[in-house]
């Protein structure tokens, strides 16, 4: 038997947490549903549990509790019910002693969920963590922003299919995360907070970060982070995002960071984008563009056979020997994307060679990006 009301406000936000991760097309059953726990450990407040086997997400609700339970319902059929009820409704749950459905009533509305009992339900094993610590939440999003993008998404490369995180020690103790899909390298680092030592080096799967991503736009707290070197958990208030790691080796991505490149060029970032997708516009299938750089000039062209030609120049501060570097468009817009003072910095060794991008008031975040014939 379970009998409960409880807020639709709260269980929506809740139920918006946790079925996220369920796939819509499911051939296990019960990793369609979501866990609907009440125990006694956790008195007056309801828990909600999510898996596909790979993330776990839970979630602790406040909840009138009249008779307690677990039982397991369809994720995504309660999200949309509750999500087309009338804001500031309570919803009352009931299920009566064989527990085949699932009675869902919010003032006039009824709905009969079926059921699947509780007990097969996955639960993922909490490991004894290596590290543990806390950081600020807007800090977390922030290295997860300027770096995802670079990411691969080629399941052949599945050791890039994620985020490396990681410790760096030396003159400075810092927590780093890196991604590459073998074009393009995007790193971000900040100071290491309290607790990271010996943190073990860890490939967070991209749809974990994409979930992540999504709590951390709703919170402005701080996060506890534990990993271990099977598992990263993040519990960001009453809402614990656990995730099991990508097992493989991440390539030694400091190797592919030059640093002999002498010529070096600063240009307005917003400008350089509206030059790049201006030029681009010209293109149905070719993205090679080519960068021209003289004295105090930046030539942006992009031309081939089939399309035609077009052409743009900005003032740039550059002084060099004359230099032309071509780039696939839409990797040099992903980075500029993350220049947020104002003012990139580009730093050439040739026409071949890896360049590396910074923004000029910021160097907690670099970018390198390889050339490409045009």
């Amino acid at each position: 038997m379970m009998k409960m009301t409880i807020e639709r406000a709260a269980l929506l936000k809740s139920l918006s947490h946790v079925q996220s991760v369920v796939e819509r097309r499911q051939t296990i059953p019960i990793l369609s549903n979501v866990l609907l726990e009440t125990t006694p450990d956790n008195g007056g407040a309801l828990r909600l549990r999510a898996t596909d086997n790979e993330i776990e997400v839970s979630d602790m609700i406040p909840a009138k509790i009249e008779q307690a339970a677990s039982l397991t319902v369809s994720a995504h059929k309660l999200y949309d019910i509750v999500k087309k009820l009338p804001e500031g409704s309570d919803v009352h749950f009931e299920c009566d002693g064989d527990g085949a459905q699932l009675q869902v009533t919010s003032g006039r509305s009824r709905f009969a969920l079926s059921t699947i009992s509780a007990e097969g339900f996955p639960t993922m094993q909490v490991e004894q963590a290596a590290s543990t610590f806390s950081l600020p939440s807007a800090a977390l999003a922030n290295l997860i922003e300027r770096t995802q993008f670079a990411a691969s998404t080629e399941e052949t490369h599945y050791n890039l299919n994620g985020l490396y995180i990681h410790e760096k020690e030396g003159d400075k103790h810092l927590l780093k995360v890196a991604a590459t899909d073998g074009h393009r390298l995007a790193t971000a680092e900040i100071e290491a907070p309290e607790g990271l030592s010996g943190m073990p080096a860890v490939i967070v799967p991209r749809k974990t970060i994409g979930e992540l991503t999504k709590l951390l736009a709703e919170t402005d707290e701080n996060v506890q982070v534990s990993v271990s070197q099977n598992q990263i958990r993040f519990s960001l208030g009453d809402v614990v995002l656990a995730s099991r790691l990508i097992d493989g080796s991440y390539p030694v991505y400091e190797r592919v960071i030059p640093e002999g490149n002498d010529k070096f060029l600063e240009v307005d970032s917003a400008g350089l984008i509206t030059l790049v997708d201006r030029v681009a516009v010209i293109f149905e299938k070719s993205r090679g563009i080519k960068l021209q750089l003289k004295k105090g000039v930046l030539t942006v062209t992009a031309s081939n056979t089939e399309d035609g030609m077009a052409e743009d120049e900005m003032e740039a501060g550059y002084d060099g020997e004359p230099l032309e570097v071509g780039f696939n468009y839409r990797y040099l817009l992903d980075i500029l994307a993350q220049i947020k003072g104002g003012t990139v910095r580009f730093s050439f060794r040739d026409a071949m060679s890896p360049v590396v991008l910074q923004d000029a008031n910021d160097t907690t975040a670099l970018y390198v990006l390889m050339p490409m014939r045009v």
